[in-house]
């Protein structure tokens, strides 16, 4: 647990260094005091496009390069090797499945997305496809599953191990219309992570994951806004979405149990 923790930590610590050192500098240039730009820091209108897709990519690339030079989380070909093709497919119809059942969800919750705006910004330009869809993933699983699980599968039963990946994934997110679904996510990635050994079905689902929010964000601008029952035309249709989704989600469930082998 201790390592795991460290590496919780480590996350953390350079999110808010890199959003520090990207955004008061990039605020001090446009003429803000210090005091200022740190204290515009918790206004989200302060904040351009250009500002958080750089302030983003510096902080996924600074993870990538800091788990990988310090050997946190071990990365081979093996398991590319063994040309997993069908559970990457299996793995990605997931996140399809998922979406909309876990829309559904956060709207019953009533939880409001706090970081609803800041998304919105990003995703406006294909830049934010590359930092969100991209980065973004890697950067997550190599952190969460390639370093945190692979340490707490080493003290815990796998099932515990994979509960508390998928309570830490959900908590840094630090929105609560997002963490439902992180949470149910982070246990399937943490499963397949257990599973083969390898992040690359987690990268996979998470990719798509955020492909789903990107290209829905880009197709129906404002569509973050709407409920399913106005997206749908009703609330029936809206019902019958979900259990459609589900039609999709436990086949593909099924699937990757049986095509997964633990290493």
């Amino acid at each position: 647990m201790k390592r795991a923790l460290l590496y919780l930590l480590a996350f953390i610590l350079v999110q808010f260094v890199c959003t520090y050192g990207v955004i008061v500098p990039w605020l001090m240039a446009g003429g803000k005091t210090l005091q200022q730009a740190m204290s515009s820091l918790a206004d989200g209108y302060a904040y351009t496009v250009p500002m958080l897709l750089v302030s983003s990519a510096v902080t996924s690339i600074v993870l990538i390069a800091l788990f990988l030079g310090y050997r946190w989380c071990e990365v081979s070909r093996h398991y590319l090797r063994t040309r997993p093709w069908g559970v990457l497919f299996w793995a990605s119809l997931i996140a399809i499945g998922a979406a909309i059942p876990s829309q559904w969800l956060m709207e019953q919750l009533q939880f409001e997305d706090t970081n609803a705006r800041l998304f919105s910004m990003m995703m406006s330009t294909p830049w934010g496809y590359v930092v969100l869809c991209l980065l973004a993933p890697l950067a997550e699983e190599m952190v969460f599953r390639g370093a945190i699980l692979r340490s707490l599968l080493g003290s815990y039963k796998p099932w515990l191990a994979i509960l508390i990946s998928a309570i830490f994934f959900s908590v840094v997110h630090a929105n609560p219309a997002q963490m439902p679904h992180a949470f149910f996510i982070g246990l399937l990635m943490g499963w397949m992570y257990w599973r083969t050994g390898s992040i690359l079905p987690g990268v996979a689902l998470h990719w798509v994951n955020n492909t789903i929010a990107y290209v829905s964000y880009r197709l129906m601008p404002g569509m973050e806004d709407m409920t399913l029952g106005q997206l749908f035309g009703s609330e029936g249709r809206a019902l019958m979405s979900v259990a459609f989704s589900f039609c999709i989600l436990l086949p593909a469930i099924y699937q990757l149990h049986i095509r997964m082998r633990k290493e």
